[in-house]
């Protein structure tokens, strides 16, 4: 089974073992990559596109499917406004506790509403049929810092400092444009597009020019 470790940062042993999936991106060119699972959501995902505008940021969104469908105007400004998308499944199953054909049956239906070759799964679980079969169709692309935002056990400052501190050039950041996460994001979002600006980096979309660190 292929799982991603939480608190946090990914180890490079993890990223080392599956070298065909998208952990980071390149380095040596101050770029950082965010990415947002779990939406499109109203308010939540408004206030983010507010948020990367501001900052002059493109980011990344992993949108389910059913979202997508119940919120097609949301979907379609994150496409608008300049951001990528990607493929989070129809329906957020765990990949661990899914059978592999209902599993990747599901991905593929949100094809219809999600147009976009990159797929990140649902919990950072997959079992190894379900990688083998969906490598087929999208680049599966993971993270190299979990913000941990959606933690109740985390309060915002241990979310602002596992990103500032764990982040590196390249890295992959996630978070989450959901209601569970909405105290957490928007004070550490700003603070994150702040700071690392102020350092010279910028915020760019996933796309296929990523590579795996090894």
């Amino acid at each position: 089974m292929l799982a991603m470790v939480y608190p946090h940062k990914t180890p490079k042993v993890v990223q080392r073992l599956f070298p065909d999936i998208v952990w980071r991106c390149k380095a040596g060119q101050k770029k950082l990559y965010l990415s947002f699972d779990d939406g499109p959501t109203p308010t939540i995902t408004n206030w983010v596109l507010d948020c990367l505008d501001h900052f002059h940021a493109s980011a990344t969104f992993f949108c389910i499917g059913r979202k997508v469908n119940l919120h097609q105007e949301l979907y379609q400004s994150i496409l608008y406004r300049g951001h990528a998308v990607g493929n989070h499944s129809y329906s957020h199953f765990n990949g661990w506790t899914t059978s592999s054909k209902n599993y990747v049956r599901d991905v593929l239906n949100a094809r219809d509403q999600i147009q976009s070759k990159l797929f990140r799964p649902p919990y950072g679980r997959l079992r190894p049929g379900q990688y083998k079969e969906l490598s087929k169709h999208f680049q599966i692309i993971c993270w190299d810092v979990l913000s941990g935002d959606f933690d109740p056990k985390l309060d915002k400052l241990d979310c602002w400092g596992a990103v500032k501190t764990l982040t590196e050039d390249g890295s992959i950041i996630v978070f989450h444009d959901i209601l569970k996460s909405k105290e957490k994001l928007q004070e550490v979002l700003p603070k994150v597009l702040s700071y690392f600006g102020a350092r010279g980096y910028s915020f760019e979309r996933i796309n296929f020019e990523c590579s795996t660190l090894i």
